[in-house]
């Protein structure tokens, strides 16, 4: 028998979410059989999303969602020996018995050097978002502007590099002096802090005063009515998150987007990453190689301790990582 910790909700969140909002539970899990394993968390990942489909996809009581790298400690499969590691969508678990059925190896040429981490991160979830929304949806082609919000984050921070390595010039914007820092040390031409600024209108026009091909956006709300007034004719839209609004206790209204969409004939598509996972082992070995030749740069934001899952979640909610939010046991 295993003692396996695990987070639930116990009950919806109302705004952004509390600590009591969550409870830390324990039971016991019996020896694996034939055909199963028994994992143990290694890194958990705490991600936006899971403030939305906390209300969508789960009920007061559940265990929390999200994905995670595990280590297999006992084995009865074959395909997956003890000491091997995996990626397995259990939620806020320590430890998990499978059927193997619901498992993923880390692929299988892995640099040792690489922490396994960045599979929930720049080599994961996060990086597929960012490639596919900019090759699937906008289409991204060289020389051309890409402006991204919440740009220091695990999808934003890839966004940026994918399009410079495809030779676009790129503007970002994130809410620290020490997030926009970072982001030009990644390659980004312009880059700004959107909570100093006076006028969000005036700092993007400056930024490209002739106007953006393509928008990546993460944020909703305000920013992407202003946004849009400034895209060039026949720009693309990829709509990857809204964190901004889901937090709101009431529905957030805003501007009409009629005219700008229509007079500039812009094309704007909201997207799940699962839409191409026929594409998900292609895209990996490509973000991996990428990492291996050091054109994209990986920072992570790690919290120690599975007792610290809530801290970690309300922490990434409030903005305070840079780069891939992740949780090490």
């Amino acid at each position: 028998m295993v003692l396996s910790k695990f987070w639930t909700l116990q009950q919806h969140f109302v705004g952004f979410p509390k600590e009591s909002d969550f409870e830390l539970k324990q039971e016991e899990l019996p020896e694996p059989k034939d055909g199963e394993v028994l994992l143990e968390a290694v890194f958990l990942s705490v991600d936006p999303y899971m403030r939305p489909y906390s209300r969508t996809h789960m009920e007061e009581g559940d265990t929390m969602i999200g994905i995670q790298v595990s280590k297999v400690v006992r084995s009865r499969n074959p395909r997956y020996p003890e000491g091997s590691h995996v990626l397995v969508n259990c939620g806020w678990r320590t430890h998990f018995l499978s059927d193997g059925s619901d498992l993923k190896p880390i692929l299988s040429d892995w640099p040792e050097e690489l922490p396994l981490s960045l599979a929930l991160g720049v080599i994961g979830m996060p990086g597929l978002t960012a490639l596919y929304g900019l090759e699937e949806i906008c289409e991204i082609k060289a020389e051309e502007t890409l402006l991204v919000n919440a740009a220091a984050g695990a999808v934003g921070t890839v966004v940026g590099q994918i399009a410079k390595i495809k030779g676009c010039r790129v503007v970002g914007c994130a809410g620290t002096d020490e997030k926009v820092s970072y982001l030009r040390e990644l390659g980004f031409d312009q880059a700004f802090n959107y909570k100093t600024i006076g006028s969000l209108e005036d700092t993007l026009r400056e930024a490209a005063p002739q106007g953006y091909d393509c928008y990546f956006e993460n944020v909703g709300g305000d920013f992407t009515s202003i946004a849009l007034a400034q895209m060039r004719p026949f720009g693309r839209i990829a709509l990857c998150g809204s964190i901004s609004m889901y937090n709101n206790t009431a529905p957030q209204t805003g501007p009409c987007i009629n005219s700008n969409m229509i007079q500039k004939q812009l094309r704007m598509e909201g997207f799940l990453v699962s839409r191409w996972k026929h594409k998900h082992q292609e895209g990996l070995e490509r973000l991996l190689a990428w990492v291996k030749e050091g054109r994209i740069q990986c920072r992570e934001h790690v919290t120690e301790g599975f007792e610290n899952m809530p801290a970690a979640f309300r922490s990434m909610l409030n903005g305070g990582n840079i780069g891939k939010a992740v949780v090490k046991i």
